[in-house]
Parts: C-alpha cells; structure tokens; sequence
C-alpha cells in the first residue's frame, strides 16, 4: 500500500466523518495549524498534513458528497476519492487563486460530478445486461429497464465481497481495473480476476432467473 493510501486508510477507519460533537476532547497538534501552513507540509510530502486536512474538512466533504448523492456508501467512496485527489494534486494548489479549503470543495465538486456521471454509466450497463437476457418463453416480452435494474442489483449483492467491490467501483465510480488496484491496494492481477469471475457468476445466475 502507498504512503498515501496508508495515511488515508488510517484517517477513514470509522465508516464516515464523526460529528464534531463525538470528536475527542484532544485534536492532533496539526489541528492547530494554519491553511497555509498546512499547504505547504501537503506540498512537501508530509502525511501528518494531510491527516490534519481530512480531520478538518472531510464532515465538510461527507456532507456536500451525502447531499448530492442521497447516498451514505457512495459520499464515503467520494470522501475517500478526494483526500486521495489533494494528496496527489497537491502540487497544483495555488495559494493566489484560493484557500486550501476552498480548493478541496473544487476538488470534491469535480468528484461528485464524476460520481454522478458512474452512476449514469452504471444504469447503461445495467440495461445492456437486461437488454442480453434471452428468456425462455419467446411470447414473454423483455423485462423493463426498471426490472432489468433491480435484477442486477439483486444478483450483485449476492457475490463475495470482493467481486462485489471491484464491479460496484467500475460500475459506480467508473474507475479503471488500475485505479482499483491503486485504491484497493490489491495486486492489478487480483482486481482483474475478482472482475472476471464476478462478472461470469452475475451472467449465469442472470440467466438462471430467467430459465
């Protein structure tokens, strides 16, 4: 696992951003420093930066991701998605051109729009999965797009864990088996088998609900 990642996985070991009221008495010393101060830590690589500008702006992120989406899951993949982003465009930050946190709601902005746009990407594949069924009975019409939807989701619940995760980040975050691989920290050769065999179990029990 990369140092980012490992920094990142240790600020997001709870399932989303506690409200200030639960946060401990104790923030960490970066707590108190400045934006720019921590701009400049993020620039020269140091991690404990970046953990203090997850500590201070991920609630913020949480919620703006939360709004857009209406989805508790996917505004944690968002979450998780833009401290990734700061930490590896944190070179492109222009303190002339804004504050730190005013870039980070760029940022998170960009990611939910790319959420948004997964999720339009998803609902295709998912009504060319329905669309591939050969039923049975050819008097039967093909099921709606609707059906077809809720079909697919059922099954993809179904598979282990892991095939569930690659194929919901492909489908839902539109993310390559490499970007995968990097968020994941799996071996490239892992994620691209998880995807093979799940996507091979969802076709034949897809098939099975319609024998």
């Amino acid at each position: 696992m990369s140092p980012q990642r490992s920094a990142i996985a240790r600020t997001t070991a709870v399932s989303r951003p506690e409200p200030a009221s639960r946060l401990p008495e104790s923030a960490p010393v970066e707590a108190s420093l400045a934006d720019e101060d921590l701009a400049r830590g993020l620039a020269a690589g140091d991690e404990g930066c970046l953990e203090a500008a997850y500590h201070r702006w991920s609630a913020l992120v949480y919620t703006l991701a939360r709004r857009s989406l209406g989805d508790a899951k996917e505004a944690e993949d968002v979450t998780q998605q833009v401290f990734l982003g700061v930490w590896r465009g944190r070179g492109g930050f222009r303190p002339d051109r804004g504050t730190l946190g005013g870039w980070i709601v760029g940022i998170t902005k960009r990611k939910i729009a790319d959420a948004l746009s997964a999720r339009t990407r998803r609902l295709a594949v998912v009504a060319s999965a329905g669309s591939s069924l050969v039923l049975a009975d050819p008097a039967v019409r093909q099921p709606d797009t609707a059906l077809d939807r809720v079909l697919v989701l059922h099954e993809l619940a179904k598979l282990p864990s892991a095939q569930q995760r690659v194929l919901r980040l492909a489908f839902y975050e539109d993310l390559t088996q490499t970007q995968i691989a990097e968020l994941t920290g799996w071996p490239l050769g892992t994620v691209k088998s998880h995807a093979r065999r799940g996507l091979h179990q969802l076709r034949r029990c897809l098939q099975q609900e319609c024998i």
